[in-house]
């Protein structure tokens, strides 16, 4: 097992709200167990696990100590360190833990509460009351990660129409294909077909949205454009005229995909690639909207 100097290590961004527990490190340094090795993030040389080990072996005077190393993307450090710290040595507290979910919630938005709560140690449940509660600006997701590996969209009656439109614009693609590019199971998009089939809606009545709710619907686009392009704060610079350069070219009506993307005049091969590639760009158009809001509040 390597070792690293203790001096090279970072004991930085620790799930622990109330830092080192002095008590632990001293109990640590008078054991005569012998220690498992610490977890370090390579790439920042961060311990994930084994921050009091550190502090007990500067107190026995040590100048390295043995290290296991992670060489995940460093958005899954932190992940890494809750889930080390919840069920062995001291314990996290509910407050580490819960905060520990709602920044979880923050990086790995398409994780489902069950994901997140096999890592805290909190319930499903909890999960979800911090994830309604929570003040941070947890990004949307459309989908969700689950403990078995699939994803599974939020909104099936979303997924279940474009599985809908892919099966009438291409009945000769394979169900698979269908399944994966509208996120759904193939048990579903075979139902789909089945009621498409018999002439019925997509989506069953107990997913349709119930009368009286009604979602904001969203803004002329052309109309959009048409105040933007007048205005003179953007009209008088150079990158406010690229930036209405930039809105033309990359605005979509529903008209012009269904020119491009209707019936048939996509290979069935090439479904789940197109259906994915909308997909992405739609979260990036989405990630967009959330930053320039987020600039608004700030600004107000």
């Amino acid at each position: 097992m390597p070792s690293m100097l203790l001096d090279r290590l970072s004991i930085a961004d620790s799930p622990r709200l109330s830092g080192v527990n002095t008590d632990h490190v001293r109990a640590l340094a008078e054991s005569a167990e012998r220690w498992p090795p610490i977890t370090v993030h390579r790439s920042t040389l961060r311990v994930l696990d084994g921050v009091h080990r550190v502090h007990s072996a500067r107190l026995r005077g040590q100048r390295e100590i043995e290290v296991r190393f992670y060489d995940g993307p460093d958005r899954d450090a932190f992940v890494v360190a809750v889930r080390a710290n919840v069920g062995h040595g001291l314990p996290l507290s509910l407050a580490d833990r819960t905060a520990a979910a709602e920044r979880i919630m923050t990086t790995h938005s398409h994780w489902s509460d069950a994901m997140v709560a096999s890592v805290t140690g909190l319930s499903s449940k909890t999960v979800a009351a911090v994830r309604r509660r929570s003040t941070t600006d947890i990004p949307e997701s459309n989908a969700r990660l689950g403990l078995d590996g699939r994803v599974r969209p939020l909104n099936s009656a979303a997924a279940r129409i474009l599985a809908g439109e892919l099966l009438q614009g291409n009945p000769d693609a394979p169900i698979r294909e269908i399944a994966k590019a509208a996120q759904l199971s193939v048990s579903t998009v075979w139902d789909v077909r089945q009621r498409l089939e018999r002439g019925a809606d997509p989506v069953p009545q107990r997913q349709r949205r119930r009368p009286g709710r009604r979602s904001r619907q969203p803004a002329d686009r052309a109309d959009l454009l048409r105040t933007l392009s007048r205005d003179p704060s953007l009209r008088s610079t150079d990158s406010g005229r690229a930036l209405l350069r930039w809105l033309h070219s990359h605005s979509v009506d529903p008209e012009q995909w269904r020119a491009v993307a209707g019936p048939g005049t996509i290979p069935a091969h090439c479904v789940s690639a197109v259906a994915e590639l909308a997909v992405a760009n739609a979260e990036a158009w989405s990630q967009f909207a959330r930053q320039l809001r987020g600039e608004v509040t700030r600004a107000s």
